[in-house]
């Protein structure tokens, strides 16, 4: 993990299980922020509906290239309006997505798709709305920005190695884990572990960090809650346990609440 500035060159997206980086020019603006106080005249001015006290959260909109490639195609994955997406936005610092690197990340509403002639060569524009309402509010998730645990890549076997510390310290008001699992061949279990010192000997499970097992030879993606009093120590790592899969590859992150609604 590296610090400092990036270009648009190491920010990949993912989507549903899908690695839609090689398709896609830009994404954004990655918005969060938090509706202005209501004080207009209700009785001469426009009603304006929000949600008090919870932010407003959108990954804007992904440009990309018009591709219809069965299965893997953003034309394929992302033609489909008005449902609920899971969405990872990891941004390397001058060089690809590594543990500890930022993630914007959430479940978003895609608003349309837009096919567009742009010098000749057709593309795609994706906006997407709002975090899922009914999500933000069941799950109290007022946060977008995470670390990545795990860059995506394939793996086959546990983790030994040492974690990182996104932090600087220990925490007790849970968080939550974001998983995109893109190939595997068989059954597996992701889940976070956690140390209080950067040891392999240190690290045990997170409760509740968990995909439980699945399926890893299809797509797979999800976003898991950890209790609100849950204590989550300083150091963080991913884990795989294969069951009859033998390789998986997948990219973990993780939002530490850190504050109350934060």
């Amino acid at each position: 993990m590296a610090t400092g500035r990036t270009v648009n060159r190491w920010v990949r997206f993912y989507m549903a299980g899908y690695d839609m980086s090689g398709y896609s020019r830009t994404v954004g603006p990655l918005k969060w922020e938090y509706e202005e106080a209501e004080i207009t005249a209700q009785m001469g001015d426009a009603v304006k509906g929000y949600l008090p006290g919870s932010a407003s959260i959108s990954p804007g909109v992904l440009n990309g290239v018009f591709d219809s490639t069965a299965t893997s195609g953003l034309h394929v994955i992302a033609s489909t309006v008005a449902q609920s997406e899971v969405v990872m936005v990891p941004i390397g610092i001058r060089a690809a997505p590594a543990a500890g690197d930022p993630v914007f990340m959430g479940e978003f509403v895609q608003l349309g798709y837009h096919a567009v002639e742009e010098g000749g060569a057709i593309f795609a524009n994706i906006p997407f709305g709002e975090w899922d309402v009914s999500d933000l509010l069941s799950h109290s998730r007022s946060k977008p920005w995470g670390v990545l645990i795990h860059a995506k890549a394939a793996r086959t076997a546990a983790n030994t190695a040492v974690g990182i510390d996104d932090y600087g310290a220990a925490t007790a008001l849970g968080g939550y884990m974001m998983y995109q699992i893109f190939a595997g061949d068989g059954t597996a279990t992701i889940t976070i572990e956690d140390a209080s010192t950067n040891t392999n000997p240190n690290f045990a499970a997170l409760t509740g960090a968990t995909t439980g097992e699945l399926d890893c030879s299809s797509v797979q993606k999800g976003v898991v809650d950890l209790t609100a009093t849950r204590a989550v120590k300083r150091y963080l790592r991913w884990q795989l346990s294969l069951n009859t899969a033998t390789t998986v590859t997948f990219a973990l992150a993780f939002c530490r609440t850190i504050t109350v609604g934060f």
